[in-house]
């Protein structure tokens, strides 16, 4: 992973943290050839409020403090799964249920992955 997508990785799981959202698991996909992206950040709150609010506070903090803006946001009508594109990374916020039914770990099994602590 380049220094630069690392970057964004790191600030996203920051706006996750910051809104006390779990489970954070980040995939580098960068090995992988013609995949649509460099890396996925996968995270879950507890209810579709919550998943909102994270969703918004790293659009926040994306836009704010790195200068970037998503070119797609979508699932924000139910937030049940609310995706974000950043081009070079996408972000997953998931409630539970809907993370555990689409199981994108597990799709993905094959790229190196880091599961980031939960904070208290």
């Amino acid at each position: 992973m380049t220094e630069e997508i690392k970057k964004l990785v790191d600030k996203t799981v920051e706006a996750i943290q910051d809104k006390k959202g779990r489970g954070i698991t980040v995939i580098d996909l960068s090995g992988i050839d013609g995949c649509i992206t460099k890396a996925f950040v996968i995270c879950e709150g507890g209810s579709p409020s919550q998943v909102d609010a994270i969703s918004d506070n790293i659009e926040e903090k994306m836009r704010t403090d790195l200068n970037e803006k998503p070119m797609r946001v979508v699932g924000r009508e139910n937030s049940v799964w609310v995706a974000m594109d950043y081009v070079d990374i996408m972000v997953h916020v998931f409630v539970p249920e809907t993370r555990e039914h689409y199981d994108l770990e597990h799709l993905w099994a094959d790229a190196p992955s880091e599961v980031i602590p939960d904070i208290d």
